[in-house]
C-alpha cells in the first residue's frame, strides 16, 4: 500500500488544531492531548545535558548502547517479571517500534488482529503490508477472548494487545492474558503487547503477558518512557523480543533511522534505574483526577461511562443523535473544548469520545462543565 492511500491521523489532526489555536492566544480547554502535565524530571535532563557536553554526540549501535539495554533488562526483570538478556532488547520509541515490529515479523500470512476500539495500529499495519482485522471488545470495553478467537484465520500473523488501554482505560486481568497467550500458542501467532501505560494502574495490578510461560519467543513487549517519566518529546522507548525479532528490527533501523541520540539513551538509562520515585509521585495525582472525571461523567444525562482502571483516559458512550466527529468538532467550535472522536479509534468507537485527564484539574472542571452544557443542547 502506498503512503498516499493511508488516511492522515485524526488524533494528530485534532492535536495540531488545538496547538495552533493555543499559539494564537485562544483559550482552549483541551481534554484531547494524552501527555503528562509535568516536565521531565530535572535530574534526567541534567544527565542528557552533561552527556552532550562530554561529547557523547556520535552514532551508536542501531540496537542502542549496552548501557541503556542493561538498564532495560534490569527494569523489565524488576518490574515486569520478564527474563531477558541484552540480545532481547532494543532501544526505540514505542510508536516507532509498533511499525518496525511489523516489518521485523514479515508478512508471513497477511493479517494482524487489532482492537476495536483501540489504539492506532491499523495504518502502521497497512504500511507494513498487513491487512488489519479488528476484534471487538465487550460492551464495557474489556477484552473478550472469544472475540479475538473469532477473528483468527489461517492468514493471521499476530495479535495486538494494549493494556492499560488507550482509549478505554481498561486493564486486562492475568487470566484473560493467559487465555490469549494460549490462543497464540495454539495457532502459532505472535503477540505484540503495547504497555505504554504500565505505570498508570489504579486498583488493579499491571501484568505483562511477556512474563508468562511460553511467552519468550512469542511475545513482543513494547514500552515507552513518555508517560512514566514525562518524556514525550524525547521519543524514548524500548522493546523486548526474541533475538531473531530484535535482529530484524535492528536491520530496519540500519536502513532507515540508524540510531537514537546517545544522550537520550544515557538519560533513559538513568530514568530506568532511578525513576521510581517520580512514578509514585504522579500516580496519586492521576488517581484523584480519575476519580473526579468518573464522578463528573456519571452526573451528565445520556452518558454511559465504563470503569477507568488505568491510563489517563475516559471513553464514555453517549446517547445523542450525532456522530462523534461532528460532536468533537462542535465542542471545539462552540465551547472551546477539545476531545477526540471515538470513531478515530475504530468503527466500534462511534458514539464515544475520548477524554484525557492528563492536564490540570481546573481545565478538567471547566472542560467537563462545558461538555455537559453542550450535551444538554442535543436531542436524544
Amino acid at each position: 500500500m502506498w503512503v498516499g492511500d493511508i488516511e492522515a491521523s485524526t488524533s494528530f489532526g485534532v492535536i495540531r488544531t488545538v496547538l495552533e489555536r493555543l499559539a494564537r492566544g485562544e483559550k482552549i480547554f483541551s481534554l484531547a492531548i494524552g501527555e503528562p502535565l509535568y516536565d521531565t524530571p530535572r535530574e534526567i535532563m541534567d544527565i542528557a545535558s552533561e552527556d552532550m557536553f562530554n561529547g557523547d554526540t556520535h552514532y551508536t549501535s542501531s540496537l542502542g548502547t549496552d548501557d541503556v539495554r542493561d538498564a532495560i533488562i534490569g527494569k523489565v526483570s524488576r518490574q515486569n517479571s520478564i527474563n531477558a538478556e541484552l540480545r532481547n532488547a532494543i532501544f526505540m520509541s514505542s510508536r516507532h517500534a509498533i511499525y518496525t515490529t511489523l516489518l521485523a515479523l514479515g508478512n508471513r500470512k497477511g493479517e494482524v488482529l487489532v482492537p476495536d476500539p483501540g489504539y492506532f495500529y491499523t495504518n502502521p499495519a497497512r504500511l507494513a503490508g498487513f491487512d488489519p482485522v479488528p476484534y471487538h471488545l465487550s460492551d464495557d470495553n474489556s477484552l473478550d477472548v472469544s472475540m479475538i478467537e473469532d477473528g483468527i484465520s489461517d492468514k493471521t500473523t499476530a495479535i495486538f494487545l494494549n493494556t492499560p488501554s488507550n482509549p478505554t482505560g481498561r486493564v486486562a486481568d492475568r487470566n484473560v492474558l493467559k487465555e490469549i497467550l494460549e490462543l497464540a500458542v495454539e495457532h502459532d501467532l505472535s503477540i505484540i503487547s503495547d504497555e505504554a501505560y504500565e505505570d498508570l494502574v489504579y486498583e488493579k495490578k499491571h501484568v505483562s503477558v511477556g512474563s508468562m510461560e511460553d511467552a519468550p519467543d512469542r511475545v513482543i513487549s513494547i514500552f515507552t518512557l513518555s508517560k512514566s517519566y514525562s518524556m514525550t518529546g524525547w521519543r524514548a522507548g524500548y522493546t523486548i523480543a526474541a533475538e531473531s525479532i530484535v535482529n530484524n528490527m535492528a536491520k530496519v533501523m540500519d536502513h532507515s533511522f540508524s540510531c537514537y541520540p546517545p544522550f537520550v539513551q544515557k538519560a533513559s538509562a538513568y530514568a530506568l534505574r532511578n525513576g521510581d520515585g517520580f512514578i509514585r509521585k504522579f500516580q496519586g495525582e492521576f488517581r484523584e483526577k480519575r476519580d473526579f472525571v468518573e464522578k463528573r461523567l456519571n452526573e451528565i444525562d445520556g452518558i454511559i461511562s465504563s470503569p477507568v482502571e488505568g491510563a489517563f483516559y475516559a471513553f464514555p458512550r453517549y446517547e445523542k443523535n450525532i456522530g462523534s466527529s461532528e460532536l468533537a468538532n462542535n465542542l471545539l467550535e462552540k465551547k472551546s473544548v477539545a476531545v477526540l472522536p471515538g470513531v478515530a479509534f475504530g468503527d466500534r468507537g462511534e458514539k464515544h469520545v475520548r477524554i484525557s485527564f492528563s492536564g490540570n484539574l481546573e481545565t478538567l472542571e471547566e472542560g467537563l462543565d462545558r461538555f455537559e452544557e453542550y450535551m444538554n443542547t442535543l436531542s436524544p
